[in-house]
């Protein structure tokens, strides 16, 4: 399998185009992003923007938030360095781990911030899940769609046009790229957040009412041209560094990292949200030949703290176990193990060929037993 000569990101990735000198187009936009973006003159542009809503509305902006690593700088660095006052919004996807939820409590209590969570029905939940793993190989149908679309509408319902979001795509992908201001809007959700299928979509194939799926719809054009909304990414506007940043919200706010399945020590910060982040890594693994270590490796890479035959080692050692939290994820949506790879083998994408017999176990999560899921062995 083809990877990039700078980074370790397999040909299998998604937007994924060689140069020809074997250079992933991410790790030209990261070039481009060090190199040639003039940064001054973009955060300039962010001040007009900021002026432009500031003290016009009850908020400032709405922020998206998790509570992970990128939302929580979004929300530190917009109160902090630009005085904004923000209404922070949080789709809960029902997965939130407990130090997780610690940190969400000491942010906003240390920011001072006004705060908006909501859940959905968990019924409804693990019928999207079962379904949109067995149609696209990616249980998280609810989780994208409620992360972005929620918050769009809570912009509606309170006549507050300007939302910020936390990193762009392009730090990840080739969806878009660093020259533009990547806008956060219907089409970027069609096109690769909800997974080609609507809330109406989703209504019909599990059999409810769609209003049950009232929170992943996206707001019409007409409601959103009524508040005239702009929806963007503070990455478009500064230079993006995670490990930086990470660092940062630790020093500043008492934020702490975690341990997560299949990554390494070295990047506590990462993806510390989601209980189930360990399946979501393994099924891409399953579809795609590599899984988040590649990621998180490539990004160093591209950021000289790492040489690629040290992120390689990392991605040997780290790829591709079951997890632990495998078993907890079958019995939410009923599936035996055979019929889960079964399911995932047939989403993979070629040239990848994955080895079930291969699969070595990983270790159970220092917390897992604590999750709130017993009622589950009833």
């Amino acid at each position: 399998m083809k990877r990039c000569s700078n980074c370790v990101i397999p040909e299998t990735h998604e937007t994924i185009l060689f140069d020809d000198q074997g250079v992933c187009g991410i790790c030209n936009q990261h070039q481009l992003k060090q190199e040639k973006i003039d940064w001054v003159s973009k955060e300039k542009d962010l001040v007009t923007l900021l002026d432009q809503y500031r003290g016009k509305y009850d908020y400032d902006c709405i922020i998206p938030f998790s509570g992970g690593k990128d939302s929580t700088y979004t929300v530190y660095k917009l109160v902090k360095d630009y005085n904004v006052k923000p209404l922070v919004v949080s789709y809960d996807h029902h997965f939130y781990r407990p130090n997780l939820l610690r940190n969400v409590d000491r942010v906003i209590r240390e920011l001072g911030v006004d705060f908006i969570k909501f859940r959905t029905n968990w019924d409804i939940v693990k019928k999207t899940m079962r379904e949109a793993f067995i149609r696209k190989g990616d249980f998280c149908w609810h989780c994208h769609s409620g992360v972005f679309a929620y918050p769009m509408q809570i912009a509606v319902k309170f006549n507050i046009p300007l939302i910020l979001w936390g990193e762009p795509s392009a730090e990840y992908t080739s969806y878009y790229s660093y020259d533009d201001v990547e806008e956060v809007n219907e089409k970027r959700f069609n096109m690769w957040v909800n997974l080609g299928i609507t809330a109406e979509d989703m209504a019909g194939m599990i059999g409810v009412d769609v209003r049950d799926l009232q929170c992943f719809k996206y707001p019409s054009q007409k409601e959103l041209r009524s508040i005239k909304y702009r929806s963007v990414c503070l990455g478009s506007y500064i230079p993006w560094d995670v490990k930086k940043q990470s660092q940062l919200i630790q020093d500043e706010l008492g934020w702490e990292g975690d341990d997560v399945e299949g990554v390494p020590s070295g990047y506590r910060y990462e993806k510390i949200e989601c209980m189930m982040q360990g399946v979501r890594d393994y099924i891409k693994y399953i579809k795609r030949g590599y899984a988040r270590v590649s990621h998180l490796v490539s990004l160093d890479i591209r950021n000289h703290r790492l040489n690629r035959d040290e992120a390689q080692k990392l991605v040997d050692d780290y790829e591709g176990n079951r997890p632990e939290s495998l078993d907890l994820f079958l019995k939410m949506i009923d599936m035996d193990e055979n019929e889960f790879v079964e399911i995932a083998m047939g989403h993979a994408i070629s040239p990848h060929q994955h080895d079930p017999q291969s699969v070595i176990h990983g270790e159970k999560l220092y917390d897992q037993d604590s999750w709130d899921w017993k009622d589950l062995d009833n």
